[in-house]
């Protein structure tokens, strides 16, 4: 058996109607992948309108990418660093006092490579009070990260993180304990 994509039918994924998506398309464009635009008030603001549940004093950076913000909750004094993507097709959740660096991706979407259709998987990410992803590091789908964990630079998240736990590689394994000082 060989993989065909002619035989790809994603019709079952509808993650909202094409006039929402239309015009969340291009407002991400304008004013959050748009690298001109640096008020974070703004952003949060539209991210709400599109039905985004944000709480204050959350930080978005320029060069930010965010697939359906009517799938996206994030805590109080939050950062999203500059080029971070969240390729939400399903819900994403970010706790309080969180940290995603400078290009760090959370990916709720893959492909059944078993099956020749290549059919999408979505599952949901969850980010605990806490957590901090580093840069370039990629959360994959169904992943929770837990209270305070930690996901170093260039790491790859397969598997649930612990909390207080640091880690690093791909696939990310436990390198050692986060403490944290006054």
């Amino acid at each position: 058996m060989k993989t065909d994509l002619s035989k790809y039918d994603n019709s079952w994924f509808n993650p909202g109607n094409g006039l929402k998506k239309t015009l969340w398309y291009f407002t991400n464009i304008l004013f959050f992948k748009n690298a001109w635009n640096p008020s974070s008030g703004l952003k949060v603001l539209l991210l709400r309108l599109f039905g985004a549940k944000v709480g204050k004093g959350v930080r978005i950076n320029p060069s930010v990418n965010i697939k359906y913000p009517w799938f996206l909750e994030i805590g109080d004094h939050t950062w999203l660093g500059e080029n971070t993507w969240i390729d939400n097709l399903t819900t994403v959740r970010i706790g309080s006092n969180c940290c995603l660096s400078q290009g760090a991706m959370l990916l709720t979407g893959n492909h059944n490579y078993k099956k020749s259709t290549f059919d999408l998987i979505v599952k949901s990410i969850v980010l605990e009070d806490g957590a901090w992803v580093g840069a370039k590091a990629v959360v994959c789908p169904g992943v929770t990260m837990k209270s305070h964990s930690i996901l170093s630079v260039g790491s790859v998240a397969t598997k649930d993180l612990e909390a207080y736990g640091i880690y690093q590689g791909n696939p990310a394994l436990k390198v050692k304990e986060r403490k944290i000082e006054d």
